[in-house]
């Protein structure tokens, strides 16, 4: 019998939605067609392929042939960021982005510092925030390209994405958000926001894994990414993932026609956990902005113990959560959105992440709300820190 798992870790992926699934099917079967042929069952996967775009398009506010499938929303950051870079380099070099990205941006920058362009990484403040005068303050002659996340996948927080919009579009320069944590819980609309380019992920809003989009507004000038055919217009080769394209569409329909509803539900278990845990846990500090976060997550750090040892803990009271960003869950050094807030190291690593989803209820909270306090008091108790600490020895500022 499989062993039952309270999931509080939807920020790092989720379950395909029943009727998600549904509609893939079909696609693996007596759909199978590629849809560069011109036969009959090769048509109808091209008709569902630009179905699916359609619903892409409207969930943001974009047109359709703006809508690029892509495998993944790291493939997306990487082909929005490079594409730019190497299709404008005759105007400049310089990149903008912040601290606290996901690493499928941050680890592009760092390539393309390695190709002679010149990258400036932005500082937040210490709930995570980025100001649009530092943005604008920091564009110069060179820069081609603004890339700030819409929501901070760790921590949270909602970062001030139509600002940022409106002062690159009154600069001329390209403006990129990787949105894999925003869509389905943030209603986003690229024109009024002022976005060039956005990154999408199905397996973040309750589709299949290893399909993505990327926005590409008219006119925005950057190189295709994938060689070897005619596939997406040219833009990206590769026979199309037909189910996943599919499953794409179907999901993101259905986060953006259930945003409200699930939002106010999601609000309620966060915001009732967070009250919870400062009354009955001692040292502890919320991460990330108090209002301008996303609806489901907490972001907890723990004085005095390490993230790994609660998050066992928890998982043998059959708890999934997370102590950072799923990418570098495997990592022993603490996460580089704590520390870019502000957190010590010593702080930082003794982080929790819950992310909710439209299946925890109140039941699983008060599970998590029960145990929680008792595992942290046993770790404490092993710590020579925390044992100072109640002696009246501060060693943690």
């Amino acid at each position: 019998m499989d062993k039952k798992c309270i999931y509080m870790d939807h920020a790092a992926t989720t379950y395909v939605k029943p009727e998600v699934l549904e509609a893939m099917l079909p696609y693996y079967t007596e759909k199978f067609g590629n849809p560069s042929s011109i036969y009959f069952i090769g048509r109808e996967s091209k008709k569902a392929i630009e179905a699916a775009r359609d619903k892409v398009a409207l969930a943001i506010g974009a047109k359709s042939r703006e809508i690029f499938f892509t495998g993944s929303g790291t493939e997306a950051d990487n082909w929005a960021i490079k594409g730019i870079a190497y299709a404008n380099e005759d105007k400049g070099k310089h990149i903008i982005t912040t601290s606290i990205e996901h690493h499928a941006v941050l680890h592009t920058c760092q390539y393309l510092e390695s190709e002679g362009f010149e990258v400036t990484y932005l500082p937040v403040d210490e709930n995570g925030l980025v100001s649009p005068e530092q943005v604008r303050d920091a564009i110069k002659p060179q820069t081609i390209l603004v890339s700030i996340m819409f929501a901070n996948n760790e921590i949270g927080t909602i970062e001030p994405i139509a600002e940022i919009g409106k002062i690159t579009k009154e600069k001329g320069v390209y403006f990129h958000t990787d949105a894999v944590q925003a869509i389905g819980n943030v209603p986003i609309n690229v024109e009024e926001m002022n976005i060039d380019l956005l990154s999408l992920s199905a397996h973040k809003f309750y589709g299949p894994k290893g399909i993505g989009a990327l926005y590409i507004r008219r006119g925005v000038k950057l190189t295709s990414f994938v060689h070897g055919g005619a596939q997406e217009r040219g833009r990206r080769a590769s026979t199309e993932n037909i189910a996943g394209i599919v499953g794409l569409g179907e999901a993101i329909q259905i986060a953006a026609n259930n945003i409200d509803k699930n939002n106010k539900k999601l609000i309620e278990l966060r915001d009732r956990t967070i009250q919870e845990v400062y009354k009955s846990i001692p040292f502890v500090k919320l991460n990330g902005h108090p209002e301008k976060r996303l609806p489901g997550n907490v972001n907890f750090s723990f004085e005095f113990i390490e993230g790994e040892s609660l998050l066992l803990m928890l998982d043998a009271k059959g708890i999934a959560a997370s102590s950072g960003s799923a990418c570098t869950s495997g990592s022993l050094d603490p996460s580089h959105v704590l520390l870019a807030i502000g957190l010590p190291h010593e702080i930082a690593h003794g982080s929790l992440r819950l992310t909710f989803g439209d299946k925890n209820t109140n039941e699983d909270v008060d599970l998590l709300l029960n145990e929680l306090p008792g595992i942290v008091k046993t770790l404490r108790d092993m710590s020579p820190l925390f044992v100072k600490e109640k002696e009246g020895i501060k060693n943690v500022q």
